[in-house]
């Protein structure tokens, strides 16, 4: 599921600013290893299934996880994980309250990127 409606797809910002805006709200960035996409992750556990809210975003300028890095959020994504095959995004059904949960999440994080 995409999350359009918040208004994050196609920010730029520093990268130690999304590290800190996204950080403070419980969001993760789980250490990949990778110099030009970045995920920060939110993990939601709910009667037994579990949920990933995902906040990607790609570098413009520099490379992750440099500082000044300039990163360019896209879409926020939710997916439902499946042991083992891992974590499907496309044709689920999400319970209300874990939409109306990332929905606030998101809103809190775009307010927190605006504010810097």
């Amino acid at each position: 599921m995409k999350f359009e409606q918040i208004n994050l797809a196609d920010k730029e910002v520093k990268f130690e600013t999304l590290r800190h805006a996204a950080e403070s709200i419980g969001l993760v960035h789980a250490g990949q290893w990778d110099y030009e996409r970045v995920t920060f992750d939110y993990k939601i556990v709910n009667q037994g299934d579990t949920y990933y809210l995902r906040v990607p975003a790609y570098a413009i300028k520099g490379d992750i996880p440099h500082d000044d890095a300039i990163v360019k959020l896209m879409t926020p994504i939710l997916g439902k994980h499946y042991y083992p095959h891992g974590v499907e995004y496309d044709g689920e059904t999400f319970p209300k309250t874990i939409i109306d949960k990332c929905a606030k999440k998101l809103e809190l994080l775009n307010t927190n990127l605006e504010a810097k």
